[in-house]
């Protein structure tokens, strides 16, 4: 943890890594994907196949260099979990059955693992 970030509360978000996610804004609008990374810290998430950057790379002990695409952060603002029936974006809701906590999809009702 750094010091900037010491002794502050990250915010608790309703998307985690492994959920297949829709982008909502942006130059990727309608991308779907799944989540490969999340930074709670600063609220965004990368997501697999969406928002590409080329980077160049130096070639290292008798590689070349090379151009690599990689995926760029969003802003987790800009993404919605997909519903897992109708396919498209849905908002999520927590519920407590049995004392244990659950995520459910808004415009479906199903649960989320």
């Amino acid at each position: 943890m750094s010091k900037a970030t010491q002794g502050k509360q990250t915010a608790k978000f309703k998307i985690k890594k492994g959920d297949t996610v829709v982008i909502i804004s942006g130059k990727d609008k309608g991308t779907v994907g799944t989540v490969e990374r999340m930074i709670p810290q600063e609220a965004l998430v990368v997501v697999e196949g969406a928002a590409l950057v080329k980077r160049h790379v130096r070639g290292k002990a008798g590689q070349t260099g090379r151009i690599v695409e990689r995926p760029r952060a969003i802003a987790i603002s800009n993404v919605m979990l997909q519903d897992p029936k109708e396919k498209k974006g849905t908002r999520v809701r927590r519920e407590s059955k049995d004392g244990k906590n659950t995520r459910v999809a808004v415009k479906s009702g199903t649960t989320l693992s």
